[in-house]
């Protein structure tokens, strides 16, 4: 069983209760990937809920203040597009300045990735709403680098925490990871409070410790 943190449990409870977490074991998301699921994470719904909100960017502050230090960071840059609202609150409550990041060049104008600016050598924290396999942060981190920014960490609200590989990438680009909060802390919590009966929990468990064979099987099916 997960060692459940403060910051862990009260952000799965949070997202529970706006209906940011998903369940379906016995009717799988299917993702853009191909990829099937039982499980869904929609972090963008946390921007419709004030209070929701400001706690868990409050835990957000926290965390980085904890993990990375107080003085780590000289301006916040949000990923296209979900990850903008979010590193625009993270910004404001550590006082510094925000930019964002496109996933691509506009095509026009200036033909920028990056909107906002930040002086050469700037430590920037690149945040988005959530983690899989680190793929999209390892090409705003890119981005922002070539425009003169020094990335060694990324906040994310929620992680899948089931790809270690895409951990791996990125500590090898030199970033660390951050987040609140990962699938087997949100199943934990959803047990403890009822959400899913046991043999949904096992079908869950078996998704997170084998997500590629539990997917596999159910395209098969």
């Amino acid at each position: 069983m997960t060692q459940l943190t403060d910051h862990a449990r009260l952000t799965a409870a949070t997202l529970l209760e706006i209906e940011a977490v998903h369940f379906r074991p016995q009717e799988p998301f299917t993702f853009t990937s191909g990829r099937r699921s039982p499980v869904y994470i929609d972090c963008r719904k946390i921007i419709s809920f004030p209070r929701a909100r400001a706690a868990l960017m409050d835990l957000a502050v926290e965390r980085l203040r904890l993990e990375a230090g107080v003085e780590a960071f000289d301006a916040v840059a949000g990923g296209e597009t979900a990850g903008i609202p979010f590193a625009a609150w993270i910004a404001e409550r550590l006082g510094l300045p925000m930019v964002y990041v496109r996933k691509k060049a506009k095509g026009f104008g200036r033909d920028a990735r990056i909107e906002g600016t930040f002086p050469e050598g700037a430590r920037v924290l690149l945040v988005e709403d959530l983690a899989t396999d680190g793929g999209s942060k390892l090409s705003f981190v890119e981005a922002l680098r070539e425009a003169g920014a020094k990335v060694a960490h990324t906040f994310v609200i929620f992680h899948y925490g089931i790809f270690p590989e895409g951990i791996a990438q990125l500590r090898a680009q030199g970033v660390e990871l951050h987040a609140l909060c990962t699938w087997h802390e949100a199943l934990q919590v959803a047990a403890e409070r009822k959400y899913l009966d046991e043999a949904g929990i096992r079908e869950v468990e078996s998704f997170l410790n084998d997500p590629d064979g539990w997917s596999s099987a159910r395209e098969e099916a």
